[in-house]
């Protein structure tokens, strides 16, 4: 039942949609609201999202592609605002909702790598395979490397190689031709 629930919302996002409301509006806003919207937006593409993938010259254009209009609120506060913090560049990145760069960024001196967490998800993968195919969890004293090495050939094809001697010979004539030329705008 809880599985049937989620696909329906899911499938239709006007279920699952609900403001993000503060300032004395009876509902304090709380760091779990804010990191969830900000999360829902960071890890769509520009598409799902229903703004532009490219910069936005004049708010016309939101007209023109037909962007939604909870997307456009968002744009369109990043056109207000960007006067009044001009160091974020915030109607520069009014495409991306305001935010620059890509969303999960790390910093190595302060949090984990793309790369660890790449490594992390592939040994639990790996972990979850050999439980499948009944496998013990004992490293192997060997690994065993299969590799068939053959002979492929050398040099270029014929093909190849008179393509090559045609290009050698046009680079030679246009040195030769430039250079006669040199020598008569020196004579001249």
């Amino acid at each position: 039942m809880a599985r049937s629930s989620a696909r329906a919302e899911a499938m239709d996002p006007a279920r699952n949609r609900r403001p993000v409301k503060a300032f004395g509006d009876g509902s304090d806003i709380t760091e779990q609201a804010v990191a969830s919207y900000v999360a829902k937006y960071a890890t769509k593409a520009a598409e799902n999202t229903g703004t532009l993938d490219r910069r936005i010259g004049e708010l016309s254009e939101l007209d023109r592609h037909g962007v939604p209009d909870h997307a456009r609120r968002l744009i369109e506060a990043c056109k207000t605002l960007d006067p009044l913090y001009q160091d974020r560049r915030l109607w520069a990145w009014a495409h991306m909702l305001g935010f620059r760069g890509h969303f999960s960024s790390k910093s190595r001196g302060y949090s984990t790598t793309l790369g660890a967490l790449r490594q992390a998800r592939a040994d639990y993968r790996a972990a979850q395979e050999h439980a499948a195919l009944g496998l013990d969890d004992r490293e192997p004293d060997t690994v065993l490397v299969l590799a068939d090495w053959q002979y492929a050939g050398h040099g270029h094809t014929p093909g190849e190689s008179a393509l090559a001697a045609t290009i050698a010979r046009d680079i030679q004539l246009n040195r030769q031709t430039a250079g006669e030329e040199l020598l008569a705008l020196e004579g001249a």
